[in-house]
């Protein structure tokens, strides 16, 4: 069997992962202050640092860089136990409110895992392990003084906290309502289960070992796989009650962004009431759409003397016999707007008499619609007459 055999298995999820801390890359460097961001940080990145570790062939690399067989045992075993105590944190900081219990009892996890990695570092250095050992360290070794317990102790800890957490999340799991947290916890649960399996296995081929009695494939054939599935469902299940709400606002944005379009092109013909900011492309989304709303409320603002609420009214009244409500709302501001950036261009404002030049809420309010019939056949910038928004709407209904 070579090293590489495993690769694939192992380097989709730590792929994954690595994707995952690169897309939450900008909200870290940007809230890097924020507690919550912080631990999404290092969760992220210990589950990215595990399964880079644990890859056969970086076992075999960590050994041969490190000059000391079986180097890679202790530092796996620690990033998986620092992994463990970071997941529970996370729990912790879901289900409870900051309090000053809370943060005890977080302090607390941190100095018992903290002690558990420096036992493992200790129980290596006591132990002797000279055969370097990729697949079947756990029961190699699960005889050697000192290697033996260095392995329980990893095991032990990890099903400690599979237990703890499961049982956090199943106390929880009754008052959560967001869809996207519910989600995320059945993950977690499912992640836990398959990773008591892995230390079940696991456990089983060590005490065979001890009676005398050869259940390796236990621990080298069906162990894995669990382990394998735990952390994936793990990561997933922190990751989705984040980036779930992150994705669905992404995406309403983007929606948003490109409905615009068509207003956008066609009020750029109005001068700007100030010099705006260079958003480039790649500038963040929301960003972008901000930018965008801000340049279509400064052109209808500038627009404001020109319009015709009259002929907004006309066509609307004309529409609406046709087309829904939205559509009609639509073609109306498409037409009123239209015929305002005539007027402005050719500098002959509406005569509004007293009252203040302003476009109000029936237009604001319907920009998406407006943008709509834009797009879906252009009005001519000036001659536009009730007639005219009637045939329109009548082709836009059929």
């Amino acid at each position: 069997m070579s090293i590489n055999d495993f690769h694939i298995p192992y380097a989709v999820p730590t792929v994954l992962l690595a994707i995952a801390l690169l897309l939450k890359a900008q909200t870290l460097l940007r809230a890097w202050r924020d507690p919550d961001v912080r631990a999404t940080a290092v969760f992220l990145g210990l589950a990215t640092a595990v399964f880079v570790s644990v890859t056969p062939v970086n076992i075999h690399r960590i050994n041969v860089a490190s000059g000391v067989p079986n180097l890679a045992a202790p530092w796996s075993y620690s990033l998986l136990t620092a992994f463990c105590a970071t997941c529970l944190i996370m729990i912790m900081r879901w289900r409870e409110a900051p309090s000053e219990q809370r943060q005890l009892r977080m302090r607390r996890v941190y100095i018992i895992y903290s002690a558990i990695i420096a036992a493992l570092w200790a129980t290596f250095l006591l132990a002797d392990a000279p055969v370097e050992r990729i697949y079947d360290l756990d029961t190699y070794y699960a005889t050697t003084p000192w290697m033996r317990e260095h392995i329980l102790l990893y095991l032990v800890a990890h099903m400690v906290s599979a237990v703890v957490a499961a049982y956090m999340i199943g106390k929880w799991f009754s008052e959560v309502e967001n869809r996207w947290l519910r989600a995320g916890l059945v993950c977690l649960q499912a992640g836990y289960a398959s990773g008591l399996l892995f230390d079940v296995a696991k456990m089983a081929a060590i005490g065979a070992r001890w009676s005398g009695t050869n259940w390796d494939f236990l621990s080298t054939k069906v162990a894995p796989p669990f382990a394998l599935l735990d952390a994936v469902l793990v990561a997933v299940g922190f990751i989705i009650p984040q980036a779930g709400p992150a994705l669905r606002r992404w995406m309403r944005d983007r929606s948003d962004y490109r409905q615009l379009n068509a207003l956008t092109r066609t009020l750029r013909a109005i001068e700007p009431s100030a010099a705006r900011a260079r958003v480039g492309r790649w500038a963040p989304l929301d960003l972008r759409l901000l930018q965008r709303q801000q340049g279509i409320h400064d052109a209808l603002l500038r627009l404001a003397p020109y319009f015709d609420h009259s002929l907004y009214r006309e066509t609307y009244e004309a529409a609406k016999t046709r087309s829904s409500e939205t559509k009609a709302r639509g073609l109306a501001g498409a037409t009123a707007l239209r015929a305002a950036i005539s007027a402005y261009h050719q500098g002959t404002p509406h005569d509004r008499g007293d009252r203040p030049a302003q476009i109000g809420t029936d237009v604001t309010d319907y920009l998406d619609s407006i943008s709509a019939a834009l797009r879906r056949r252009p009005l001519r910038a000036s001659g536009i007459s009730l007639r005219s928004a009637t045939t329109e709407s009548t082709s836009t209904h059929a």
